[in-house]
């Protein structure tokens, strides 16, 4: 079982991360029973976050009893010190904890400072020494605040955005987080499903030795596939380096990442699922994108107020509208 160093926090893991977003979606009990079961075969590393609705609190209820064997990541979105301390608070009793391993800055459209005006920092900074956080990260889909936070020597860790999609420019990031001892955590590592080749996932991430990847499982199917790699673990084969290569080819250029942040809709589109049909159409089984609920889904494009709100938040700068209806149109053509 390979491990990875998360930069200078000190904190050493196997290299399979718990991605606790997914598991909001499935009941309490069978989200405990996925999240033992992880931490039953050696995962030790759980990300979630104050947005993602109950997810603290089932890893509260799932691993309170082990808490001093495991690191939990958590996240504030928070603009306000008076949203952090809100926030830091509530994940805290959620937790079932008195401290977090790991907090990071969710996403924030700038790198927080000290002395910034925004009082973030000097918060992140007065909860360390509270001892209710170990280590300071942020998380980013912005490659400009991503390389900004690395530089600025303010953050232990980084989560960002890497898969075998990732650019030149994104592998750099990587590279610049090991010189600079910042941990690199991987979120998005199948490219919000559009990769289906797990083990290809798995074996060019392994490639870069300070990544740690966060697999965001909601199925025990879905676990036992990463599981099985701990101990088989893929190599990048030839094979694999082709198909990297093709599904570049095929993805290059401006794609919809579903990273959500575009949402929510006020007409109530499922933008991050909606204005990228055409890839999941053609790299997973069409018919279950063609179902009733399906085209419901699809159709709701037609009620596009093109406010422009989901073009302004894209952290991709897409032109999420256009997408969306280019999408529709591809799709009608599948029916």
């Amino acid at each position: 079982m390979k491990t990875v160093a998360l930069g200078r926090t000190g904190i050493v893991v196997n290299r399979n991360g718990f991605g606790a977003l997914p598991v909001q979606r499935v009941s309490k009990e069978e989200s405990c029973r996925l999240l033992r079961k992880a931490y039953e075969n050696g995962i030790r590393f759980f990300d979630t976050a104050r947005a993602y609705s109950d997810s603290e609190e089932k890893i509260g209820l799932a691993l309170s009893d082990v808490r001093d064997r495991i690191v939990i990541a958590t996240k504030t979105a928070a603009a306000t010190p008076e949203g952090f301390w809100k926030d830091l608070e509530t994940s805290l009793s959620l937790l079932k904890t008195d401290y977090i391993d790991i907090y990071q800055f969710h996403n924030p459209a700038f790198c927080p400072r000290p002395a910034d005006g925004s009082g973030l920092y000097e918060a992140m900074q007065e909860a360390l020494l509270q001892g209710k956080i170990r280590h300071i990260g942020i998380t980013n889909h912005r490659l400009s605040v991503a390389q900004e936070a690395v530089e600025s020597g303010l953050y232990e860790t980084l989560q960002f955005p890497f898969s075998y999609l990732a650019s030149e420019k994104e592998e750099a990031l990587v590279r610049l987080c090991a010189e600079k001892n910042v941990g690199f955590i991987c979120m998005k590592a199948l490219s919000g499903g559009l990769i289906t080749r797990s083990d290809a996932a798995y074996a060019y991430l392994a490639q870069f030795e300070n990544t740690l990847p966060i697999w965001g499982i909601q199925r025990e199917s879905e676990l036992d596939e990463f599981l099985q790699y701990q101990e088989h673990e893929p190599e990048f084969t030839k094979e694999m380096q082709s198909l990297v290569e093709k599904d570049r080819a095929e993805l290059a250029g401006d794609f919809c990442r579903g990273c959500g942040y575009c949402m929510p809709c006020p007409a109530g589109i499922e933008i991050n699922t909606c204005a990228r049909m055409s890839l999941l159409l053609r790299r997973s089984p069409a018919s279950g994108w063609l179902t009733e609920e399906g085209q419901a889904r699809m159709a709701k494009i037609e009620d596009c107020l093109n406010c422009g709100q989901c073009k302004s938040k894209c952290p991709y700068g897409l032109n999420t509208p256009e997408l969306l209806k280019k999408n529709y149109e591809d799709y009608k053509t599948f029916l």
